[in-house]
């Protein structure tokens, strides 16, 4: 666990040196919870946004996108349910005065006997060698089923509890599992109770008759309530999606682990309509999809896995998350639910309004179901940036810090340095760069040792390096430098933009994981 939060704290302290993530309001203190996304940051997460696009939107003629209001109608938020259901159980501890979300609590509790389940594979795995099977290992071992099975039985009872709204049993099992805080190790709780998460504001220059409205706490519901008007622009056929990025906004009372979560925050989503009955089909396919189009990124397969969702919100037959294992162990990343025809119905009772769809292969009309899947930028790009932080041992005993961001994701794609400052370098250099900046994201670097330049990019996440030296200015040439291999090698500057730009391929990426 220490070594985790030691990575963490790394983490945290390389987003910030190298330009990626900074404390919103920083020279008055910050403000907790809310970040700041910096040169390199904003760079790299609209990259993640477009990669997500284009996977979401450009590659299936059956989805279409918008960017809905972050303001919207008071009532729409009466529809949804999230005014009176939209809250997290809280608990304090009466010694330290600290607040904590009572679920988080009990699932942080299920993680630390994992933690167990993975040391007893890691044993198993040394003892065993080669001949390790891990799956047959899970499956038959009774201290690994006994971990499992105590999982499973405090997960289920607190999703009933959950559901049925049981704040007293909640608490009852925090005690039972004696349970204590985690700063001071006390126990003394007490009782769980409910808390709104949404923003309030105000809409209107006098405050008397100002109209109350609310920050949207989620994008999905800009989508619903715009079903018929992009049903009927579009002329769209079921089934088919409406995709958005945009900012959502909670209240988080216990907002923790840097930009994991936060009280201004980005989501993507895309809520795809379908006839009813065929939504659990859909919705394995989403499933499916959106896990490939994770992996399509390189980030190592053994940091997914899906969880089943064993308490459902008041709109879902179905619902599973896509964790993946962040430095703090594995936690939800991207959501994916049947809502049936909940958000539908309820805006066309609220709203006396049809949204609904006419089949004229039947001749009737019906209410169509809804596959959604919402993941959270902010939170990809932290599951994106803590895996590519790596400290990596070299074969002269040397060691490098090198971020090794996809290169399609990349904020800077090539770093251009003249091997000095003099002799006309700069100024082919400065040439070359200025042919590239139209096709990629560039930088011009020519302060310090070339090595120590390297070594700059590497941390830096920059994938290639174009070192100009006194050979370019006789034959045209340049060295060109990979920052995961740091192989080089000597190519014509008129091939540097056909090889990043093969690197960098969109197609190259996503290609062999589209479903």
């Amino acid at each position: 666990m220490a070594k985790q939060e030691d990575l963490f704290k790394k983490v945290i302290a390389h987003a910030k040196e190298y330009g990626y993530i900074f404390q919103s309001s920083e020279i008055y203190d910050g403000l907790s919870a809310v970040y700041d996304y910096a040169q390199n940051g904003v760079e790299l997460k609209k990259n993640i946004r477009d990669y997500w696009w284009k996977a979401m939107v450009q590659l299936n003629d059956n989805i279409v996108g918008i960017d809905a209001a972050i303001l919207m109608h008071p009532t729409t938020w009466k529809a949804s349910g999230h005014i009176d259901a939209f809250n997290d159980p809280l608990i304090d501890n009466k010694d330290s005065k600290k607040r904590y979300r009572a679920d988080v609590l009990i699932e942080d509790y299920c993680l630390k006997i994992e933690k167990k389940i993975e040391k007893e594979i890691t044993k198993a795995a040394k003892r065993f060698g080669e001949s390790f099977n891990k799956e047959e290992f899970i499956t038959t071992n009774q201290r690994v089923l006994t971990y499992q099975e105590k999982i499973n039985t405090i997960l289920a009872r607190m999703g009933k509890s959950l559901e049925k709204e049981n704040l007293a049993d909640l608490k009852l099992l925090i005690e039972e599992l004696e349970i204590a805080d985690p700063l001071s190790g006390s126990k003394n709780w007490t009782e769980v109770k409910q808390f709104n998460l949404m923003f309030g504001t105000k809409l209107g220059a006098n405050t008397a008759t100002a109209m109350h409205l609310y920050l949207r706490p989620e994008t999905a519901q800009g989508i619903f309530v715009n079903f018929a008007n992009v049903q009927k622009t579009g002329r769209m056929k079921i089934p088919f999606g409406i995709a958005q990025t945009g900012k959502a906004f909670r209240n988080e009372i216990v907002a923790r682990q840097f930009i994991f979560r936060m009280r201004e925050f980005e989501q993507m989503e895309m809520q795809y309509f379908v006839k009813p009955g065929t939504e659990i089909e859909w919705y394995e396919k989403w499933k499916e999809k959106r896990l490939n189009w994770h992996k399509s990124l390189g980030l190592g397969e053994d940091n997914y896995r899906f969880h089943n969702h064993d308490k459902l919100a008041h709109y879902a037959n179905a619902a599973a998350d896509i964790e993946f294992n962040f430095p703090f162990g594995f936690k939800e990343l991207e959501g994916i639910h049947s809502r049936t025809d909940f958000d539908l119905k309820a805006h066309e009772e609220h709203s006396g309004k049809k949204l609904r769809f006419f089949d004229p292969k039947t001749n009737a009309n019906y209410v169509p179901y809804v596959v959604e899947t919402s993941v959270g930028l902010d939170r990809l790009f932290l599951a994106i940036f803590s895996k590519a932080l790596q400290n990596e041992e070299l074969e002269d005993g040397s060691s490098r810090v090198v971020l090794r961001l996809p290169s399609i994701l990349a904020p800077t794609k090539v770093a251009i340095l003249p091997l000095l400052k003099k002799d006309g370098l700069p100024e082919l250099a400065k040439s070359i760069m200025n042919d590239l900046m139209y096709n990629f994201q560039t930088m011009y670097d020519e302060k310090d040792a070339i090595g120590r330049r390297y070594r700059r990019q590497d941390a830096n996440g920059t994938p290639f390096c174009i070192t100009i030296d006194h050979q370019s200015l006789e034959d045209n040439t340049v060295t060109i430098r990979h920052r995961d291999s740091m192989k080089q090698e000597r190519i014509s500057i008129n091939e540097i933009t056909l090889i990043v730009s093969k690197e960098i391929s969109f197609k190259k990426w996503i290609h062999n994981f589209r479903v």
